[in-house]
């Protein structure tokens, strides 16, 4: 099969090693080592892509990250979307099409909305489709300017991973400035951690004819490579982007294709001592009329595909630059073989040294390109003088530009630290660190390799800013940003319109957004508000290089996390009773592991649920509560604390007893609930849910330490100190006498919501009279020593009763069906108390409580209310899912609500659920409507209680 633009020989491609492979729909053939980009010139393929919004033809511009036209969506094993066909490694089999044309680039039929341009500039859906509705719109245009898909299945060929390391130096890119510092810091004896977004290290040396002491440069690189590889201290990876900049040092790195088994991705987590930014330089673009067409590429990336790829993107090409570097690029063009017609030099004085560079090429100094010809194929360049205004059309096949290089400084910028606009290199460049950080070579300003490596040779530079190209009769587009369609003329209006803020700037145009970040046309949006308002660069500044710095895949930000990772996870004496018997371990808030359910062979998690909930009801199980937040309070001040702290009242309590109650924030919201105990006069146990204690141990802190300094309030943890076997059901006082106590447990001597001190199983224990199941329960604590005997004699005890353990399924289940609220879940940030009717736990006794104003402001406001309502889906065998929107007769319309959770309920035989409804306390009886993707389904609203209303059975 032809690939009629590759080159005889030359390139970093395995020849050897034929890869073949599908674009829309197409077959060709490329080598091992290409890119999608780089076999696609090969082949000849011009036209890859289509625009954002206006659907203009478009071509490979880039090599790299920065490749800001064509992006692709990729099918089969490798499903994914929106990645710029630069980055995709050409493998066998490999199907790819283009993103945003309809049915092809080559045919697209939105491309009619080049005729129809100058009504839709930058902003212009600020200003229009408001009549009737936007939602009438919104397919037609969602449709006509989106992106990628997401892949509709995962991958079934591997997994994700997460991993978690410390450095005490982390290197971001494998250039020559990046391997020198790595060297440097490897035999020093630090631990270093170096990760280049390539898929081999070299940097901008892959793709360019430079030496290093009289060698090759990438035997150079090899030579680093290789003693990197052999010294223990030091990470070495590839194909890994550093994309987020964290506070106090922390990054995050996705390494793609892992060598190690099945990992697809893995996303590092990295705390370093120090952060070396070796990130290089990118070039940027120059902007002049249908500068976007295709044949017009970054000079740099044509320089790469000759000598990187072996690819020839064009035989006959101009050259157009403001700087030196393009130089270089001519020199490799004609050893290559290209012919090059012209430089055309926007300066009217070139350094020597770079004339020195291209001998035998005609360059026109003080020229411009003006504007091309060519629709879907680059057939001429108008040059024209910038001082006499003589133009003429010079044929070519191929224009490569050049405006500059940028240091890449995403990675700075994301570290907090400032930027300042060099005047001599025409660039932001890195200033003050904010970090523990430095940035190194091009990233710093090196823009030549003999200042970054001791004995490379490169041509100095030298730059004169142009940010853009303005000539009398000038027609066609000028882009400032390519991916996004952004134009001159866009930045203009924004301009006129009053968003003369460069932030201001890029949202109303949305210049330098999305996945290119600013990559390449950044800097020329900067440029042009400069020019237009008089200013220099530097009282413009930059807009905020946000993470990540190149897309990342969700998966490998979430990344499967096997067994713990940066914390340990925590345990309690019976978690590897648990798993022996079974269990399906969940990991609980604060990071323990606790059971889910415990299935039985051939069980799924619904059978084992309904038989565990079936057992609590109707004779008992036992559950592990230990992970409970637990603390101790001590001191004469504790009453009025807790007062303060809870909305109901505690003081009141005696010796033995206990309370249930609502924490509340500042804000009237609530924190967290649980249960207070009188140990003693001035000795108290408070409990919380497991994954707000931490929460709550700091919120009683702070308030003693920032509001009552002088109150006498000792706090003491002790969720540690005390394990607890949960024993709840009708049977669960029979199973407390089998297992021998010198407690009495009859209701009258042990009554809800109390404690007492003695003995279980032969065993010293606590027992607390609290039920989180709605039966009457038994929670014996003992030491952590203990729990593991404990918990064999609960089972074995409640053996001839039908005990089963009862994980957090189960329990999620039974607290539904008695309306139990859960943090997540009904409480959900928005709602308090009386949303909840549990007003009764609001005192108005008390002159005051944290929260107590707010929540009654809150209130006074008159605004609806969503409220909790329990639901009864119309179908009693159709499970909601939680977390759907109830909407007003099931129409698209707001919604009025949602549905919190939804259980299939043992004690009545159907599925049952909760909600926050607007006004839903009144409207108890009434149909409700939850909306589907699938269709509506009608709900009864009723009480959000299913089972024992009136709670005889917890206090039996």
């Amino acid at each position: 099969m032809a690939q009629s633009n590759r080159r005889a020989s030359g390139g970093r491609i395995d020849r050897n090693r034929p890869v073949r492979f599908q674009f829309n729909g197409k077959s060709y053939e490329g080598y091992e080592g290409d890119t999608l980009a780089s076999a696609l010139l090969a082949n000849g393929v011009r036209v890859t892509a289509r625009s954002f919004k206006y659907h203009r033809p478009r071509g490979i511009v880039g090599h790299g990250p920065e490749e800001p036209a064509t992006l692709v969506e990729l099918d089969g094993e490798d499903a994914s979307g929106n990645r710029p066909a630069t980055t995709v490694p050409l493998r066998d089999g490999l199907s790819a099409r283009s993103v945003n044309c309809w049915p092809s680039p080559d045919f697209d039929v939105s491309g009619i909305n080049q005729l129809f341009a100058r009504f839709i500039p930058a902003g212009f859906y600020y200003k229009t489709f408001k009549w009737p509705n936007w939602h009438l719109f919104e397919p037609t245009i969602r449709k006509a300017a989106g992106l990628a898909a997401a892949p509709a299945q995962p991958p079934s060929s591997g997994h994700f991973e997460a991993r978690h390391a410390h450095a005490d130096v982390l290197i971001a890119g494998a250039g020559p400035a990046g391997l020198q510092a790595a060297l440097e810091a490897g035999r020093a004896g630090k631990r270093v951690f170096i990760a280049d977004e390539g898929t081999e290290a070299g940097g901008s040396l892959l793709n360019r004819n430079l030496t290093i002491n009289g060698q090759p440069a990438m035997d150079w690189v090899a030579d680093a490579v290789q003693e990197l590889r052999g010294m223990g201290n030091v990470t070495h990876l590839q194909n890994a982007t550093v994309w987020a900049y964290r506070e106090h040092n922390l990054l995050i790195v996705n390494e793609r294709e892992p060598e190690q088994g099945s990992v697809l991705e893995r996303s590092w987590r990295v705390r370093a001592g120090e952060v070396v930014i070796a990130t290089g330089a990118t070039e940027r673009a120059m902007v002049f009329a249908d500068n976007d067409r295709p044949g017009v590429m970054l000079a740099s990336s044509v320089q790469a595909y000759v000598n990187r790829w072996g690819v020839a993107p064009g035989q006959r090409v101009v050259l157009f630059t403001n700087n030196n570097s393009v130089y270089a690029v001519a020199a490799d063009l004609v050893a290559a073989g290209v012919t090059v017609e012209a430089i055309l030099d926007s300066r009217d004085t070139v350094p020597q040294e770079a004339l020195d560079t291209a001998q035998g090429i005609t360059v026109h100094t003080g020229t411009v390109a003006a504007g091309v010809k060519g629709h879907k194929r680059l057939r001429a360049v108008h040059a024209v003088s910038a001082k006499s205004g003589a133009d003429t059309w010079i044929d070519c096949d191929l224009l490569g530009h050049s405006g500059g290089w940028n240091p890449t400084v995403h990675l700075w910028s994301q570290s907090r630290s400032p930027l300042r606009f060099d005047e001599d290199l025409s660039a932001f460049v890195p200033d003050a660190a904010a970090q523990a950080c430095r940035a190194i070579g091009a990233a710093a300003g090196d823009l030549t390799l003999d200042r970054i490596v001791q004995g490379g040779l490169d041509l100095p530079y030298a730059i004169e800013p142009l940010w853009r190209v303005d000539v009398p009769g000038q027609r066609g587009k000028a882009f400032l940003d390519l991916q996004n369609d952004v134009s001159v003329s866009d930045v203009q209006l924004a301009l006129r319109e009053g968003y003369d803020n460069v932030e201001h700037v890029k949202r109303y145009t949305t210049g330098g957004m999305g996945i290119d970040q600013g990559k390449t046309g950044n800097i020329n949006i900067i440029g042009t508000v400069a020019m237009q308002k008089g200013v220099p660069l530097q009282d413009v500044g930059t807009t905020t290089f946000r993470s990540p710095y190149t897309p990342v895949s969700f998966g490998a930000i979430g990344g499967l996390r096997e067994e713990s990772v940066l914390f340990p996870y925590r345990h309690t004496p019976v978690t590897q009773w648990n798993k022996d018997n079974g269990a399906v371990m969940y990991e609980a808030g604060a990071r323990w592991r606790r059971p889910g359910y415990f299935p039985k062979p051939g069980e799924g998690l619904q059978e084992a649920v309904n038989r565990e909930c079936l057992a609590v009801r109707e004779g008992v199980g036992v559950y592990d509560g230990s992970p409970l937040g637990t603390f101790e309070l001590k001191g004469r001040d504790v009453p009025r604390f807790l007062d303060f702290l809870y909305s109901n009242v505690m003081s009141s309590l005696k010796p033995g007893d206990g309370r249930y109650g609502l924490m509340l924030s500042d804000d009237g919201l609530i924190l967290d609930d649980g249960v207070a105990f009188r140990l003693d006069e001035h000795r108290w146990m408070v409990s919380t849910s497991t994954g707000h204690a931490d929460a709550v141990n700091q919120h009683m802190e702070k308030l003693l330490q920032t509001e009552f300094p002088d109150w006498q309030v000792m706090i003491t943890t002790v969720t540690s100190q005390w394990n607890n076997a949960t024993i709840c059901g009708p049977r669960a006082r029979d199973v407390m006498q089998a297992l021998g106590t010198d407690i009495d447990l009859s209701p009258e001597a042990f009554p809800f919501m109390s404690f007492r001190d003695g003995t279980v199983a032969g065993i010293p224990a606590r027992v607390v009279r609290v039920s989180f199941t709605g039966e009457l329960s038994f929670e014996v604590n003992v030491a952590p020593r203990h729990m593991a005997e404990l918990w064999a004699k609960v089972m074995e005890a409640g053996a001839p009763f039908g005990i089963l353990p009862v994980g957090s399924e189960s329990s999620h289940v039974l607290r539904v069906e008695k309306g139990f609220l859960s943090l997540g879940h009904e409480v959900d940030g928005t709602v308090d108390a009386y949303d909840l009717s549990m007003g009764w736990v609001m005192s108005k006794k008390k002159p005051d409580y944290l929260g107590k104003r707010s929540v009654a402001l809150r209130r006074e406001g008159g605004s609806t209310r969503r409220e909790l309502v329990g639901i009864l889906p119309g179908d009693p065998n159709r499970q909601v899912p939680e977390g759907a929107p109830l909407t007003l007769g099931g129409r698209k319309e707001a919604t009025e609500g949602l549905v919190t959770a939804c259980v299939w309920s043992v004690v009545n035989e159907r599925w049952v659920g909760l909600a926050l409804l607007e006004n839903g306390h009144a409207r108890h009886g009434e149909t409700a409507h939850v909306r589907l993707k699938d269709g509506v389904i009608p709900i009864t609203i009723a009480k959000p209680v299913f089972h024992d209303p009136d709670g005889k059975l917890l206090r039996s």
